[in-house]
């Protein structure tokens, strides 16, 4: 429920078109065939291509790339309104906003042009796959390795929670190029999947939430990855690659949290208003009108916060001290909120049939990946 006196400085008259190009694309494309997806736990190939022909795909690419040439506020654009529309089965936040970018920031001339106009219009699924099964947000402790062998790379590993993994054809690899090195030996490696000897898709993970979200377990078993698909083709530089481009993932975690805390605020006001007990609306109990009026409160404190993120990230001056600041604070705050609302929502706020309890139940993740929100703390405690 954004606030009528209250606009982000980064959205212009641009950015708002494609904001709202994206809200009726979700309404077409992605409500009416939720139930669906959430019970094969992903998203239809199509919808890649559908969303790649409107240009909603690798917007803050530039246009020699095949992308929609626009800044990061056009890909955030889009990905409010995916929120908006309270979707979490869609992966382009992975695909969009952390691979393009992997490619673009360290790929190579040829790199680039290989994979980006794929990406642009649907054509190539993307992945980055990170997370081990014993190996989460302690990235230098990751087992997978890539061993040079001529003119190719044999990978070996295995990787879990990986979105997209279930349809990616490119799959950005962290892997250890040199074992003996630490987080100097980590490299990243871009596997295409389409007839890789090897490369094993394991099972679509039932979670908690976000249950029409691609999210899979990948095996890599002796897999010959051609050595010019090194990222960038120079090996050791995968970790701080890694922690430069981790803190656009953790702004966009944060974009999501706020957009979601204020649908939750609005779903609320609304089923309140609405809905009647002991011969008056909900809405009209005080402690009704407390409980939302402070929330009203968070999430506008949580989106002048983001704001001043994105802003600061747009001018290249965002630091990963305050992109952790964000990460961590606005996903306590959605879980928070959200928690508050159903309370007000009664018995219905557990149903999912309810979007208020799609809300709750998707949330909780948040606080997880992209990096723990403890180890978010320990990164902000570092710097003090």
């Amino acid at each position: 429920m954004p606030s009528t006196t209250y606009t982000s400085a980064w959205r212009d008259a641009d950015t708002a078109a494609l904001g709202d190009l994206a809200d009726k694309f979700f309404a077409r494309e992605i409500t009416p065939y939720r139930e669906k997806w959430e019970q094969q736990h992903y998203i239809d190939r199509d919808l890649w291509n559908k969303a790649g022909e409107l240009g909603l795909l690798c917007c803050s690419i530039p246009e020699q790339y095949g992308g929609g040439g626009g800044t990061f506020a056009h890909d955030l654009a889009v990905i409010e309104a995916q929120s908006r529309a309270l979707d979490s089965g869609f992966g382009n936040t992975v695909h969009s906003g952390i691979v393009a970018h992997y490619i673009l920031a360290y790929g190579t001339e040829e790199q680039r042009r290989r994979w980006l106009p794929r990406m642009a219009v649907g054509a190539a699924v993307a992945a980055v796959a990170m997370t081990e099964p014993g190996a989460g947000s302690d990235l230098k402790n990751i087992k997978t390795t890539a061993l040079r062998d001529g003119d190719h790379y044999v990978l070996n590993g295995a990787k879990t929670f990986i979105s997209n993994g279930s349809q990616a054809d490119l799959i950005v690899v962290v892997a250890k190029t040199d074992p003996s090195a630490g987080a100097k030996g980590i490299s990243l490696l871009v596997v295409e999947t389409a007839d890789c000897a090897g490369f094993t898709r394991g099972r679509i993970l039932d979670k908690v939430g976000q249950p029409g979200a691609d999210t899979s377990e990948l095996s890599f078993q002796d897999v010959r990855v051609p050595a010019g698909n090194l990222l960038g083709g120079i090996e050791g530089r995968g970790f701080s690659q890694l922690m430069t481009q981790l803190a656009q993932e953790r702004l966009l975690i944060g974009v999501a949290a706020v957009t979601m805390m204020e649908a939750a605020v609005a779903e609320t006001v609304a089923y309140t208003k609405s809905r009647n007990a002991f011969g008056r609306s909900i809405f009209d109990f005080q402690n009704t009108r407390f409980v939302l009026a402070e929330c009203r409160t968070v999430a506008h404190a949580a989106r002048v916060f983001i704001d001043s993120c994105i802003e600061r990230h747009l001018a290249g001056n965002l630091d990963t001290t305050t992109a952790a600041m964000a990460k961590w604070w606005l996903t306590e705050q959605q879980c928070q909120v959200v928690d508050r609302c159903v309370q007000l929502f009664g018995g219905y706020g557990y149903m999912r049939e309810y979007p208020i309890a799609r809300m709750y139940a998707d949330a909780r993740v948040q606080k997880i990946y992209g990096g723990s929100n403890e180890i978010m703390k320990d990164l902000i405690a570092r710097a003090l």
